[in-house]
């Protein structure tokens, strides 16, 4: 079956009242831009409520689908036959023609779901489904109607042309990318950060990332990890600007001069600082992390508050009641899994202390802090002057 077109729903947006066609035209816009992956061309329409994709060459169903599911704000993807409206009786041989195209074996239940939106149409909603129900029956002996839970729901919308669908893709719902303004990932090489950045990304958020590296105690491949797990994601959030610091010399210097039991705080606490700089020069209004609370020491509630208290803008942590099993299943959904457990370390696995403190004295952090005086300033300062920005996209 060649569908001419495909029905786009959504939930959140519709309830947006006298703003819902701005968040309609950022549905179209990522919409567009996940075709571009596609091989075809394709209009993006809407009318009357209805977002639609009218295909205008050949095109693979199975790609369209595939790009598709990663819009945010799409809840369902409905193949269309749309036919012009030439009499009650066309249309009755249109549907008939349809369910002989879509469903080789006709011997399902179904129900008839008729939307007449347009008003001078001489049959009621009612009317076309009893109608209808009635024609296909004649036609197809073996079928019979289920009002309540129909194998095929057949759905006709009376518009200025007539839409005939019953498929329905599932979409990854939520709200269209761009919509919530644009928040600062801090990403690294494991599971956790990937899913938040999904997650956020999947209210509405633009993503910006930035990934703390220390060469020579990680590698180019685990760099290289971290801009695959953001490639992987910006399916998703679109295209990702990934700010590569060089974190090896503030790490070092903290490693000599504070207690090991700090470290992963105090360390977590400059990462922030770092953070939050890039993301006020690109206009992030917070940032986004993958703590949970209690999976690490560095993420119990005293831990997290020593690391809030440098933090000027708000810090967002979409996985923070979140169990491991529960995130590692999302990432093997959206498909950051395989790549998060490659063995490459990240930064802050490399300067971890045996004994971690896990309830961290904040007068205590600030004063081993102190200690770093000296060239600390310097340090940060020449931090933020390596960053290398990479545009990530799908």
């Amino acid at each position: 079956m060649k569908y001419s077109s495909f029905l786009i729903k959504y939930a959140e947006i519709a309830i947006k009242g006298k703003n819902r066609y701005l968040f309609e035209d950022a549905l179209i816009r990522q919409i567009k831009y996940a075709l571009k992956r596609t091989e075809g061309d394709f209009a993006v329409t809407k009318a009357q409520g209805r977002i639609y994709i009218e295909c205008l060459s050949d095109y693979d169903y199975d790609e369209v689908i595939a790009n598709l599911s990663y819009v945010f704000g799409i809840t369902g993807i409905c193949p269309v036959v749309h036919v012009e409206d030439n009499g009650f009786e066309e249309l009755c041989n249109d549907v008939i023609k349809y369910i002989s195209d879509v469903y080789p074996e006709r011997n399902k239940t179904f129900k008839v779901h008729a939307r007449r939106a347009r008003k001078n149409y001489p049959l009621d909603s009612q009317e076309i489904n009893v109608e209808l129900g009635s024609r296909i029956l004649d036609a197809y002996p073996k079928m019979r109607v289920d009002v309540h839970d129909p194998e095929i729901l057949l759905n006709i919308e009376i518009r200025e042309r007539i839409y005939i669908y019953s498929v329905t893709e599932k979409g990854p719902g939520g709200m269209p990318v761009g919509t919530n303004g644009k928040g600062m990932l801090l990403l690294s090489g494991g599971i956790d950060s990937p899913v938040a950045g999904y997650m956020i990304s999947k209210r509405g958020v633009k993503l910006d990332a930035v990934y703390f590296h220390a060469p020579p105690y990680t590698s180019e491949r685990a760099k290289q990890k971290v801009i695959d797990l953001a490639k992987t994601v910006s399916k998703y959030s679109g295209p990702i600007y990934l700010h590569v610091i060089n974190f090896t010399d503030i790490q070092l210097y903290i490693y000599e001069n504070c207690p090991h039991d700090e470290l992963t705080i105090i360390m977590r606490r400059f990462m922030m600082r770092l953070a939050e700089d890039i993301a006020k020069k690109t206009e992030c209004l917070g940032l986004i992390t993958g703590e949970s609370i209690g999976q690490v020491a560095s993420q119990t509630m005293q831990s997290l508050a020593a690391t809030n208290e440098v933090c000027t803008i708000p810090v967002y942590r979409p996985l923070i009641g979140m169990d491991k099993q529960e995130i590692i299943t999302i990432s093997e959904k959206i498909g950051t899994y395989e790549t998060s457990i490659l063995p490459f370390e990240d930064c802050c696995t490399i300067f971890v202390a045996k004994h971690p403190v896990t309830k961290p004295n904040i007068n205590i952090i600030k004063r081993s802090e102190s200690k770093l005086s000296e060239k600390i300033d310097e340090l940060y300062k020449k931090a933020l002057e390596t960053d290398e920005t990479i545009i990530v996209h799908s």
